[in-house]
């Protein structure tokens, strides 16, 4: 191959890397706005809001271990069994991997559960699973743990 030949496809193969990393980033931004909203929602008690960002087959694995649906959590949040008092994520790191994304964070939790009277409150890592589906990030699963 000549050498400009080489030039060329090693500047169609930069140019192409920084298309897909630009693609990435603006991603990566995109999900971190969707998980603050979303997180605004849920402390605010608001359900449309979030019904808008939880996929339909959305399950969240509690502190407890508990696995709970979509429809389970908007309806506890809703007629509030669940009233988040606070809830403030640190730094989001997020992977990008197509149409789907892994989000990990730590945040300050403040809760109080109707059903659970010494609901724990602190520091939590979160790990949630967005996807993008019909060109709207969602979250698919989602796991918090408390930091002891």
């Amino acid at each position: 191959m000549s050498s400009r030949r080489v030039t060329l496809t090693a500047l169609l193969l930069a140019l192409l890397l920084t298309a897909v990393t630009a693609n990435a980033q603006n991603a990566a931004d995109q999900i971190r706005a969707a998980e603050r909203e979303r997180l605004r929602a849920l402390v605010d008690g608001d359900v449309e809001v979030a019904g808008r960002l939880h996929a339909d087959d959305f399950q969240l694995i509690n502190p407890f271990g508990g696995l709970v649906s979509k429809a389970e959590y908007l309806g506890a949040i809703a007629s509030g069994e669940i009233d988040y008092l606070v809830w403030e994520p640190g730094d989001i790191e997020v992977k990008v991997y197509g149409e789907a994304a892994v989000i990990r964070y730590q945040a300050e939790l403040g809760i109080k559960v109707r059903s659970v009277p010494d609901a724990p409150s602190g520091r939590f890592w979160h790990t949630d699973v967005y996807e993008n589906r019909n060109g709207r990030w969602q979250v698919v699963w989602s796991q918090a743990t408390q930091i002891q």
